[in-house]
């Protein structure tokens, strides 16, 4: 797939052309460069602080995101005020066939009026971007998929605005861990085990078990909300872009109940490091928690849960953070809950379906 191309500077928004209004007097929209990374993570910290009470963003996750390896299947442009100051942000991320995360932010700071014309311009920016990336896969349609705090009403107002649905919502939880956390207790079932991603000669990961992790995930997801398939290769590559990733924090649960003894996958759990505030302690992160509908009521899941909690305890970390949607069939919130983990703040999904060429006319 070809990359969508950027977007020159322009005095007025990309995508706002129809019926939009220009930027103000001295005001600029370009894609950002390295050396913007600093004033897009500090806008970040900014609306974060605002719409939820406090800031987790990281500089490495900007980074990552803007001219790391995640910038291949991104492309953002930022807005400047008069005086060079970033006030907003907008990206879009072809996340899977068929789907396109958006997002779109804008400066606290700014008069209401104002805000929400930046606002709306990008995510019209963010259109067009989308529809982009859509025909280059071939496909005639695509999901527009942004998201917003629970708390912020600004950003789900202008979601509604740009013909976004509230569709989901997701309990972000966390659990502290002390050094009692650090031997898990016996597995639940005699013939469940769970280890780590085995290391080839080479000390990189074994391509069999990365695969059997991609492949139980992509099992166990199948019947989860918004699924959409990924293949192997982008699986590796998106999780490998997180500044969090470490290859020792995914491990496989394996049944051993099979002919003569045979083994068989059960669940995956890929875990990533959460860092610290400040020089606060790192904590770890269930970034996915998959079991095999043919392996459930087995104990996997929970036996997964342990594993990384008691890693995470004897690597000196505090907490284990996850998200969990809040309407999930599986009875997720309720293992999570009994298992110590709180909720520290809720999301919201917000989706759109984009039919190319149907506001434009172009094919």
């Amino acid at each position: 797939m070809n990359p969508l191309p950027d977007l020159p500077a322009v005095p007025f928004l990309p995508g706002s052309e129809e019926g939009g209004q220009p930027l103000p007097a001295g005001w600029s929209a370009a894609p950002p460069a390295a050396a913007d990374v600093a004033a897009l993570h500090a806008l970040l910290q900014r609306h974060e602080s605002v719409a939820r009470g406090w800031s987790s963003a990281g500089p490495a996750e900007v980074e990552v995101e803007v001219t790391g390896p995640g910038a291949a299947v991104r492309r953002h442009l930022q807005v400047r005020d008069d005086s060079g100051s970033v006030r907003a942000w907008g990206s879009v991320h072809d996340r899977a066939a068929g789907r396109v995360l958006v997002s779109v932010v804008v400066d606290p700071d700014l008069e209401p009026p104002l805000a929400d014309t930046l606002a709306a311009g990008l995510f019209a920016w963010a259109e067009r971007g989308a529809e982009d990336l859509a025909g280059e896969r071939g496909l005639e349609s695509t999901q527009l998929d942004s998201g917003a705090f629970a708390s912020d009403a600004r950003q789900q107002r202008w979601l509604a605005a740009a013909g976004f649905d509230r569709t989901r919502t997701w309990f972000q939880m966390s659990r502290p861990v002390t050094q009692l956390d650090e031997e898990p207790p016996a597995q639940s079932h005699p013939d469940l085990r769970v280890r780590r991603v085995a290391r080839a000669a080479d000390g990189m990961p074994d391509e069999d078990d990365l695969r059997t992790m991609h492949e139980v995930l992509e099992e166990a997801f199948t019947d989860h909300f918004n699924y959409h398939p990924e293949t192997f290769a982008e699986f590796l590559a998106r999780l490998r872009e997180d500044p969090g990733h470490r290859w020792d924090h995914w491990w496989i649960a394996e049944l051993t109940d099979g002919p003569e003894g045979s083994v068989r996958p059960a669940g995956a759990l890929v875990g990533t490091v959460l860092p610290g505030a400040g020089t606060g302690p790192d904590g770890s992160y269930v970034a996915y928690l998959g079991v095999l509908r043919s392996a459930r009521g087995r104990g996997a899941a929970k036996s997964l849960l342990h594993a990384v909690i008691s890693d995470a305890a004897r690597r000196g970390r505090d907490r284990v953070g996850l998200e969990v949607d809040a309407d999930s069939p599986t009875g997720a919130v309720d293992l999570y809950a009994a298992m110590g983990f709180r909720t520290a703040y809720v999301t919201e999904s917000w989706h759109r379906d984009l039919v190319l060429g149907a506001r434009t006319g172009r094919a």
